[in-house]
């Protein structure tokens, strides 16, 4: 009997990596002329890909042919000849596995933008009276006519400043704040818009509205404008196809014109104001600005967009009597109102994260007003709107205008428009929330570039904190493309000596040293791209910049290869630095340093031996191995404590091995766990420990420490926020105190992604979905399971297809479900079960089941062992206070850590060591007693 040919489905349509255009929008605009292909596989029964096929169709239907004898599927090279400016065509892929082919899979279609400065024939276009930064917004537009209907028209488009365009009175586009904020002194985006729809036979008209926008506006806390220049302009080039076979090009020169508006004021942290009685001004010149093309690039990451619109509540009154509107999270973008009112009434709108006493707490946003101020035309319902500005908050007051005349608010959400890709989800509630939490700070903050705030007068891209959160944000949405976007900005902004601004785009301004965490995300953000998309692309553009930074350190630490002695940020906001000063934490900031240079060093060895870079790859693999041993042999004892008893150098110590031998890294790990329970479970780690240590807990076989570090609730922890209604992740882990009240520090705000980035180890090591290869090709699932959550799953779109782990705990049995795409594989080891290099399973679902104890019933053979049983040491310490020994729960780890080793049966002298003897026999006897059960 003959076996059954395995019949294949078709793979998914080509997705270009390169693509710029909005999540699932056709064509794809390309701005390379080879770009990169990736497409997911069918389920191939007959055995693994082998080879794959691609087919080119061009627009005028000539077709081309390439065969490869390879598997890959993500990032596939372009096999055909580089494609022109303006090409337009399709592209499907074909998969052979056990010597047969699939189906074609459907047509992807393309067409690129202008490639080359030469095909540009705008000039940019700057009105000469017009448009000083404290008056209106000009508005720069020409009338042009055309002979017959377009057939095809692509407006390709910029501004020094941002933009908003319309064609024939309609916007453009629906992207927001265009064309974003790029190291503009370097690099100048434009996107390329299908405007055919909006255009008709005769007379047309091409407008923009500028606005300040990071260009001109101001930026930074010293409150500086025109950081980039002082003059707003436009570059508009529009390419029309006729009907009657006829093509024309309307691009911004001199004979365009300039026009003031009603916008009478705009800012990103101050504001818009509008005068609605005011039609646009008479037209005036426009001067042509002498701008380097060479500046010009195509889009390579999606636009700001509004992602969502969120009604408010039914308003209330603030104690001030001001009508207060609750958006019901904390979110970023602007408020939209539908009013009724008379000509000439002002309506001001503004914005504030959180309340305190009732009121709007404006003191956080420092010197950004958030105000937008509207002055109303009269006559009918109009719309209030500020789209030159955007704003963080969840609440806002309006004043001028009646409640019953407000006939709708709501609040616009604005972020870059990344496909999400990551979810998690488990048993506990508070948990949930948190990445929720995560998951909108995220969103409010990735606003074209990743910014570390939205709301106060800030709003940058510091480079620290997109280090630590990458492998988070990797998970949550597709932000290769993003990120990629923002690591070209990051290397044309590097100093010559290899320094990394702590901040790009670089608004300091050169005048700033290098610091670790912050300037290494040169090294980790590239390869986190690569872990998780599979980018290598981004290693490759970015190995210049990472060698440069290696180097910088390597001159920097000298011959003892120590980084030391220098300006560092160190463990930022270790929640035990006074609020005014949020880099004095316990860990030593040599030790940080130097703890960084080892793993950048690392990661740019592995990057070289990945490229090819033999050379390279030995000499930066020894200097890794000397920077691992100069830290060993300065901060730690050969038994292995460190200089820096803080659970920050631990973590960093465990987690990045930069401890050599066996007993040094299990001291290390076991002296983590006593300075947790120490600290009764409470976070003692700023923006560079806190991604570490609950990996550094669970690696040294301190999972349950791990759980009881993510389930605390007092403050600082990740839950505290969260009992106190938070909607986004906070700057620090008390921006607001249990009173209500917000911190007294200058630096504090409710939208900061850093604390987040401990959803990360939600994924990987909670729920067990973690990449062993790039791209998830290989899948490590390696769930630990942990007391508080009976249940815990995350899923993730990888380049490969739809992955996911979970567990649950049914009765005495542990339950283990794993879903792998097409073209990859998952390495399944299962909690509990005998220590094995695991098991490999293929594409498919899979379900794994083994027994499982939630406790072994053993009573505490020591006081860490009574500390370590959550629901035991609670009890004792009600009895310690109940008994006057403690003042609360919170005194009694402290004085625990102690006497750690002793039995329990002394955990009264350890407690009361100067007490009287019968003051000490009756607490342990109503300690016993607990102890006991009874």
């Amino acid at each position: 009997m003959t076996a059954a040919t395995p019949a294949y489905g078709a793979p998914s349509a080509i997705r270009f990596a390169d693509d710029a255009a909005a999540p699932g929008s056709a064509p794809a605009v390309l701005g390379r002329a080879a770009p990169r292909l990736s497409w997911q596989l069918p389920p191939l029964p007959g055995g693994a890909p082998t080879a794959h096929r691609l087919r080119l169709t061009h627009a005028d239907g000539r077709t081309e042919t390439r065969t490869t004898a390879s598997p890959e599927q993500v990032r596939a090279p372009w096999p055909f000849a580089p494609l022109p400016s303006r090409a337009r065509g399709t592209v499907e892929v074909a998969v052979q596995a056990d010597g047969r082919w699939t189906p074609w899979s459907d047509p992807a279609p393309f067409e690129t933008t202008l490639l080359h400065a030469g095909d540009w024939r705008a000039r940019f276009v700057s009105p000469r009276t017009l448009g000083a930064p404290h008056g209106p917004a000009p508005l720069i537009g020409r009338s042009f006519e055309l002979p017959a209907e377009a057939t095809r028209a692509r407006l390709h488009l910029t501004s020094l400043g941002i933009h908003i365009a319309r064609l024939n009175g309609h916007r453009v586009t629906d992207e927001e704040l265009a064309p974003g904020w790029t190291a503009y002194r370097h690099r100048l985006r434009f996107r390329s818009h299908d405007v055919t729809a909006a255009l008709r036979p005769g007379t047309n008209e091409l407008t923009a509205l500028l606005g300040n926008g990071w260009y001109r506006g101001k930026l930074g806390g010293a409150g500086e404008r025109a950081v980039y220049g002082d003059r707003l302009a436009l570059l508009a080039q529009l390419e029309v196809e006729c009907a009657d076979g006829s093509t024309h090009v309307i691009a911004t020169d001199g004979t365009w014109h300039a026009h003031d508006t009603g916008v009478l004021a705009d800012d990103l942290y101050d504001g818009q104001t509008t005068d609605l009685r005011r039609a646009r001004g008479g037209p005036g010149p426009v001067d042509v600005l002498d701008v380097p093309p060479g500046r010009l690039f195509p889009a390579d990451t999606p636009p700001v967009r509004p992602i969502a619109h969120h009604p408010a509540a039914p308003p209330t009154r603030t104690p001030a009597h001001a009508l207060l509107y609750d958006f019901g999270a904390n979110v970023v973008g602007r408020v939209r109102l539908d009013v009724r009112g008379e000509a000439g009434r002002e309506v001001t709108v503004r914005h504030a994260e959180v309340l305190e006493d009732g009121e709007l707490s404006t003191r956080p946003l420092r010197g950004a007003a958030a105000t937008d101020r509207y002055i109303l035309a009269g006559g009918g319902t109009e719309t209030l709107d500020s789209p030159l500005t955007f704003h963080g908050f969840r609440y806002a007051t309006v004043e001028g205008v009646a409640p019953e005349d407000i006939l709708r608010a709501e609040a616009v959400v604005l972020s870059s428009d990344l496909r999400p890709t990551g979810t998690f989800d488990c048993s506990h509630p508070g948990v949930r929330t948190l990445h929720e939490n995560v998951g909108r700070s995220m969103r409010g903050n990735f606003l074209d570039i990743p910014t570390d705030c939205p709301q106060r007068d800030e709003r940058l891209g510091w480079t620290g904190d997109i280090q630590i959160f990458a492998p988070t944000a990797a998970f949550l949405a597709d932000c290769d493309a993003f990120l990629a976007s923002w690591l070209r900005d990051l290397a044309a902004e590097q100093h010559p000596d290899g320094t990394v601004p702590f901040a790009v785009p670089d608004v300091h301004r050169n005048i700033l040293p290098a610091a670790a965490a912050w300037g290494d995300a040169v090294t980790v953000v590239p390869w986190t791209l690569y872990e998780r998309f599979g980018d290598r692309d981004a290693l490759a553009e970015l190995y210049p910049a990472m060698r440069r930074w290696v180097d910088h350190l390597d001159r920097a630490a000298g011959e003892d290869h120590v980084w030391a002695g220098r300006f560092q940020f160190g463990d930022w906001l270790d929640p035990a630095a006074p609020p005014d000063e949020p880099g004095a934490a316990r860990t030593d900031k040599d030790l940080v340093a130097t703890a960084h240079f080892a793993r950048s060093a690392r990661i740019l060895a592995d990057t070289a031996r990945l490229l090819g870079h033999h050379e390279d790859a030995a000499r930066y693999a020894r200097l890794a191995a000397d920077v691992r041993t100069a830290f060993a042999e300065t901060f730690a004892t050969p038994a292995g404590r460190l200089l820096s008893d803080t659970p920050t150098a631990y973590a960093m110590a465990l987690v990045w091995d930069l401890l050599p031998s066996p007993r040094q890294r299990a001291t290390a790990g076991d002296r983590l766990a006593d300075l947790v329970r120490a600290n009764g479970f409470r976070m003692a780690t700023g923006f560079v420990g806190t991604p570490l240590i609950t990996d550094a807990l669970t690696g040294a076989g301190h999972a349950h420490l791990a759980y009881r570090l993510l389930l605390e609730e007092s403050c600082p922890s990740w839950l505290y926020p969260v009992t106190m209604g938070a909607t986004t992740m906070w700057e620090r882990w008390d921006s607001m105190l249990p009173d209500g009240t917000v911190n007294p520090g200058q630096m504090t705000s409710f939208n900061h992604y850093a604390l987040g980035a401990v959803a990360d180890w939600l994924h990987r090591r909670v729920a067990g979905l973690a990449p062993a290869a790039p791209g998830y090709r290989e899948i490590d699932v390696r769930p630990v399971p942990g007391p508080g959550l009976t249940w815990a799953r995350a899923a993730l779109d990888t380049p490969y297809g739809r992955a996911a782990a979970g567990w649950r705990v049914t009765g005495d049995r542990l339950v283990v479900e794993v879903s792998v795409p097409p073209g990859a594989h998952a390495t399944v080891r299962l909690p509990g079960a005998a220590a094995t290099g695991g098991e490999r399973v293929g594409p498919g679902e899979h379900r794994f089941e083994v027994p499982w104890a939630s406790g072994d019933g053993r009573r505490p053979a020591s006081i860490r062992e009574a500390v370590d049983d959550a629901a035991l040491w609670t009890a004792l310490g009600e009895v310690l206070v109940k008994e006057g020994a403690v003042p609360d729960l919170a005194a009694t780890f402290p004085l625990a850590a102690r006497g750690f080793d002793l039995p329990p049966g002394r955990l009264a002298e350890v407690v009361l060591p100067r007490a009287r003897r019968d003051r000490v026999d009756r607490l342990q006897e109503a300690l016993d007693a607990v102890l006991a059960g009874e």
